[in-house]
């Protein structure tokens, strides 16, 4: 099978669901209309990624200013299910496409916040959802861990199967392994890591699962902060996020980007065989496997 995926390098109107899913519609239909299949979000893309962010907050103390801000953050997340979430199910329905988007999503029952990426159907709309299972440093202050097992799955949809987990967690090697049991061709790993070294990270998971990979990040600089939220930052604070999205082949090697320092669409037709042809030599679940030696389970 061959497919047409893209990845989105773009930065959301922060803080502003109603409007972030404004230009995640014109983004969706700029690649429907290039033929894509499938299109991949960055992390919390909904509403934006709180870079610098302390919502008032050190230990032993928080302030009233900052819980006013995580209330304003709670407010603008994504609730599952929603009318923000039926909308974007008619974005991927008008369009025929299969959406990925990372999003903070809000439980209105017990008022935790969530870093989540959201799989949606063309034909069947929700699918389901991803909660980052181990959000990363401070991260913790505003994200609480997520479900997990009910979480890491892969979806075998009719353009392939797909999973992914979010920024550090794939890090994680008994994750990753968790993902490989399922033998995903389409591997998501949308992020805040701007760094040099992430796209090393995207390289290796696609050497060692044998998939493809798709890496997503936001573009991020001074100004996309609304003024209010500008004393957050360093004086020297121009870009906040590089991006470095790329797609990445089973055997490793970079098909399109990294894409750094611009907002932007990397588009690739993948042939899903790829994934079967990489596994001659290597398959992590497979002839490469020591079930003898080395024992994985997956409550």
């Amino acid at each position: 099978m061959r497919i047409t995926v893209a990845v989105i390098q773009a930065t959301p109107v922060f803080f502003d669901i109603h409007a972030t899913i404004d230009k995640l519609e014109r983004l969706v239909v700029e690649c429907a209309r290039k033929g894509c299949q499938f299109i991949l979000f960055p992390e919390s893309f909904i509403p934006g990624y709180p870079r610098k962010f302390t919502f008032g907050s050190a230990v032993g103390s928080r302030s009233d200013a900052g819980r006013e801000l995580y209330k304003t953050y709670w407010q603008n997340s994504l609730q599952l299910p929603s009318p923000e979430l039926t909308r974007i199910e008619q974005i991927a329905r008008e369009n025929n496409v299969y959406l990925a988007i990372g999003v903070t999503e809000r439980d209105v029952l017990n008022g935790s916040l969530y870093c989540t990426l959201v799989y949606l159907s063309p034909s069947n709309g929700y699918l389901g959802k991803h909660q980052k299972v181990k959000p990363t440093g401070v991260e913790r202050l505003i994200w609480a861990e997520g479900t997990g097992a009910d979480s890491l799955r892969v979806f075998d949809t009719e353009i392939g199967r797909m999973g992914g987990l979010i920024c550090w967690e794939n890090y994680m090697p008994l994750a990753r392994m968790s993902l490989y049991q399922q033998a995903p061709q389409l591997y998501l790993a949308p992020t805040a890591d701007a760094r040099p070294t992430w796209p090393a990270t995207l390289q290796h998971i696609a050497c060692e699962g044998r998939c493809f990979v798709l890496g997503s990040n936001q573009f991020f600089t001074r100004s996309d902060y609304p003024s209010a939220y500008q004393n957050f930052l360093d004086e020297d604070d121009l870009i906040l996020s590089r991006g470095g999205s790329a797609i990445v082949s089973p055997q490793g090697e970079f098909i399109a980007g990294p894409l750094w320092d611009e907002e932007g669409i990397l588009i690739a037709d993948l042939d899903l065989a790829d994934v079967l042809k990489s596994k001659l030599d290597f398959d992590v679940i497979g002839h490469y496997a020591r079930p003898d030696l080395f024992a994985f389970s997956r409550k």
